[in-house]
């Protein structure tokens, strides 16, 4: 009795965990995403930047990330727990588009960091190599590639009366212990974003003995210390998530020992929130890091957003003003008339 208890303390500890967590990291990153989209779309300087445009890409990637974890939240406030085990659409669906969002965010990272280190090398052919056309469909083909694997990987996801919704397939669980957990999802992309921001902060150091526009300079040096600073937090978030799912999927934990799967559940709640923050740090990271772009969002909010904003209250005030001298000089017409 007494461990049963224990172990309900402890699930209702997990879910109430869940609950105010997921809560907050929606509401903030919800608020930086949006903001890095208004900052990197609406700003000339950030338009033709093939960088700007992989950020921009991992915003929105991080924003549908951000709507399934809040529906996980919600369905955990209902249910208690994320309710994977109770619909097998929703067991598969959850976790195919949870792959689509974690692939596509981690390799735009990748993808930023790579073209930092080509656009700041002081080779010419080396930066003329990566174009924002290339960009785009490499971007496309490789989301493609990306939604195709995920719908392969999240079909193989099963319930299972004991374990709830997990991978069946003997084949898949070792493809995720041996290659999409600690390569796909962890060692590759850890290894080509930290050698190329790394290389690429290099570059721009020796940056100054180049002839270029000293507008260019700056944008180079603003965007390749917040990749770093980027990378450096995506390494930190992602490892150990990583190595907590490469656990869970080898030694999944049965609903019939009460205790044990209480502290899994807790446990679960505590990597998964810890990796969400992967998905909603970039904004915060760029606004603490770069003063540049301080003042660029001050820009954006204050004479863009809200310069826009004024505008369209006031157009509106002034055709409801017009709308009522119109009818008021058709009443006076009336009484006259009627006079």
């Amino acid at each position: 009795m007494a461990s049963s208890s224990v172990s309900d303390g402890i699930r209702k500890f997990a879910t109430q965990y869940s609950i105010y967590t997921g809560c907050m990291i929606f509401s903030f990153g919800v608020i930086g995403n949006v903001l890095n989209l208004l900052v990197f779309t609406q700003l000339k300087l950030f338009r033709t930047n093939r960088c700007a445009f992989y950020i921009t890409i991992e915003s929105i990637s991080n924003l549908i990330y951000q709507f399934l974890s809040i529906s996980v939240t919600i369905l955990t406030t209902i249910y208690g727990d994320d309710a994977t085990g109770r619909s097998l659409i929703w067991c598969k669906l959850r976790y195919i588009l949870a792959q689509i969002c974690a692939l596509t965010t981690l390799y735009m990272i990748c993808f930023s960091a790579v073209d930092q280190f080509f656009s700041t090398n002081y080779r010419f052919n080396l930066r003329q190599m990566c174009t924002l056309k290339l960009g785009r469909y490499t971007s496309f083909i490789f989301i493609c590639c990306v939604i195709i694997h995920s719908i392969v990987l999240g079909s193989s996801y099963d319930i299972q009366p004991t374990f709830g919704c997990v991978l069946s397939n003997y084949v898949w669980i070792q493809y995720s212990t041996y290659f999409f957990y600690p390569v796909l999802n962890g060692l590759l992309p850890i290894v080509i974003a930290s050698s190329f921001s790394i290389l690429a902060y290099h570059n721009v150091r020796h940056i100054i003995r180049r002839q270029l526009p000293i507008v260019r300079r700056k944008l180079d040096k603003q965007i390749t210390a917040m990749v770093l600073m980027r990378v450096i937090a995506f390494v930190c978030l992602v490892l150990p998530y990583i190595t907590y799912r490469i656990y869970a999927i080898n030694f999944p934990i049965s609903q019939s020992m009460p205790m044990a799967y209480a502290v899994g559940r807790l446990i679960q709640a505590i990597f998964t929130s810890i990796s969400i923050i992967n998905y909603v740090i970039n904004f915060y990271i760029f606004i603490v890091f770069s003063s540049r772009f301080r003042r660029q969002v001050k820009l954006v909010l204050v004479r863009k957003c809200w310069q826009r904003w004024k505008y369209w209250c006031c157009s509106v005030n002034n055709r409801i003003e017009s709308d009522n001298n119109i009818e008021l000089r058709n009443s006076q017409m009336k009484s006259v008339e009627n006079i």
